[in-house]
């Protein structure tokens, strides 16, 4: 990303909006073409918005994601910045999205929300049997949905980047798994959907 760092905001966004093909839209309709009317008066933030909102369940450039991140780190955006860079470490290392459900404060060892930020680098039981017979454990990182943090006995659909994508090449929709913080189960999940990563993808 040496390129992005000579780049300010407004080369930033107009250099993401050319990425975007002119018939793509959102659920309102918006299109590049106003968002182009917001870069000419300089509504750089709300550009940056409706950028994110246009990349949302499509498959654009890993660039897309860097350079709306740095757009988002300079204007001081914190979570947009986190869910761009979230988004391109989906395009490296795969998505999976589930329904997960927390275990209650009482029976669990968290007695704590969990940050939707894609902080939380949980342990996950994804069906692995160890030589011995063990249930060995694989390591995710977790973005809640629509949510900045769930509470504990709370649900949500969260999305899980894992941190080696070959132990997750056997998951698919349907599958429950369990999720850890230390031997006890602290939440379980349904497997929604999966996406494989996709590092060969041109970068525009």
């Amino acid at each position: 990303m040496i390129e992005n760092e000579r780049m300010d905001v407004p080369e930033l966004l107009e250099s993401v909006s050319l990425l975007v093909p002119e018939e793509t839209a959102t659920e309102n309709d918006i299109t590049v073409r106003d968002i182009w009317d917001y870069l000419v008066h300089d509504e750089w933030e709300i550009a940056l918005g409706l950028l994110e909102e246009l990349g949302d369940g499509r498959k654009f450039p890993l660039t897309f994601w860097e350079k709306l991140a740095e757009a988002a780190a300079q204007l001081r955006l914190e979570r947009s910045a986190a869910w761009c860079r979230w988004r391109c470490s989906e395009i490296r290392n795969g998505v999976i999205r589930a329904d997960l459900t927390l275990r209650p404060a009482a029976g669990a060892r968290r007695t704590t929300p969990v940050s939707g930020a894609g902080v939380l680098r949980a342990m996950w039981d994804i069906g692995h049997l160890s030589p011995t017979g063990g249930r060995p454990v694989s390591i995710a990182f977790l973005w809640v949905e629509n949510m900045p943090m769930l509470e504990p006995g709370g649900r949500a659909t969260v999305r899980l980047v894992p941190l080696t994508p070959a132990h997750w090449t056997h998951v698919q929709p349907g599958q429950q798994i369990t999720m850890h913080e230390d031997r006890t189960v602290a939440g379980t999940a349904v497997i929604l959907d999966v996406h494989r990563p996709a590092t060969a993808m041109p970068a525009g």
